[in-house]
């Protein structure tokens, strides 16, 4: 069961998708939620360390006003939590991106499940970096929330995203406080024949779902390398789905980041909660 939360909190992008959907959840699970938020300081002010004293001070001001905009930014939550009666704890960070990143990864693999916003590549902000951060170096469970995310969360109807690799083996098993309370479950392969190894079906998945008492379906489908991403979302749409889960492929360093093709078009162009594991 998800009993320690984790969920970032923008402060240069909008954040009412993850406000919404993180204390939802949080109430749903009787769950403690610890918002963290990060202004950003420029990179190049970390260089005035090497400055002396005065070029210290300059960079110690920027840091304190980055703490304003992340105290700012969690006055929000705060408000919505407190309505909520939920337990939580606020984080605000000034820190550079990189050591932000690397603090965000951090706290994420002591939390049962970390919450972030999809990525918006029309905006240009650190915040648009943090969540792929957070999903390669936390370890366990990441539910992204569309951009365009509102309301309570809700979990009834999930699809699984299945190629039986390692990533999405992961991604199951993470993801099985939800699939224990889910009213339907849909494992989704595309072209399985060529994809997936005969010892991890779909049908074999469906099996040992079973054991544990999950009732599920599956749907198999077809679709060129580029058309995968849309062919899942379509089926989302059609099936009535309330959450996606898949593997998250590729490896990240802020400086040097490479997605697995259909993880970086999901996160591009997600439509509905999808939660991932690397």
């Amino acid at each position: 069961m998800y009993k320690d939360i984790l969920v970032h909190i923008p402060t240069e992008r909008p954040m009412r998708a993850v406000i919404d959907g993180s204390i939802s959840l949080a109430a749903h699970l009787n769950a403690h939620l610890d918002a963290v938020a990060v202004g950003y300081v420029a990179s190049s002010a970390a260089y005035v360390m090497d400055g002396g004293a005065a070029m210290a001070a300059v960079f110690e001001l920027e840091r304190e006003r980055a703490v304003e905009r992340a105290e700012a930014a969690l006055e929000v939550f705060k408000s919505e939590a407190a309505n909520a009666s939920i337990s939580y704890t606020c984080h605000p960070l000034g820190a550079i991106p990189a050591d932000a990143a690397g603090s965000l990864g951090a706290m994420a693999r002591l939390h049962d499940l970390s919450i972030v916003l999809q990525p918006d590549p029309a905006q240009g902000s650190f915040d648009n970096d943090v969540p792929g951060e957070i999903l390669f170096q936390a370890g366990g469970p990441v539910l992204f929330l569309p951009y365009t995310f509102r309301g309570a969360f809700k979990a009834r109807r999930i699809g699984i995203c299945w190629d039986g690799s390692r990533v999405a083996a992961r991604a199951m098993r993470d993801a099985a406080p939800f699939l224990a309370r889910a009213e339907g479950i849909v494992i989704i392969t595309i072209n399985e024949a060529d994809a997936v190894p005969g010892e991890v079906s779909a049908s074999n998945l469906a099996r040992h779902l079973g054991r544990r008492g999950l009732s599920t379906r599956t749907v198999g489908l077809s679709a060129a390398r580029s058309d995968i991403q849309p062919t899942i979302l379509s089926l989302a749409a059609d099936e009535n789905l309330d959450l996606l889960v898949m593997g998250g492929y590729g490896h990240s360093r802020l400086q040097e980041r490479f997605l697995g093709g259909v993880t970086r078009a999901m996160l591009e162009a997600m439509t509905i909660p999808t939660l991932m594991s690397h």
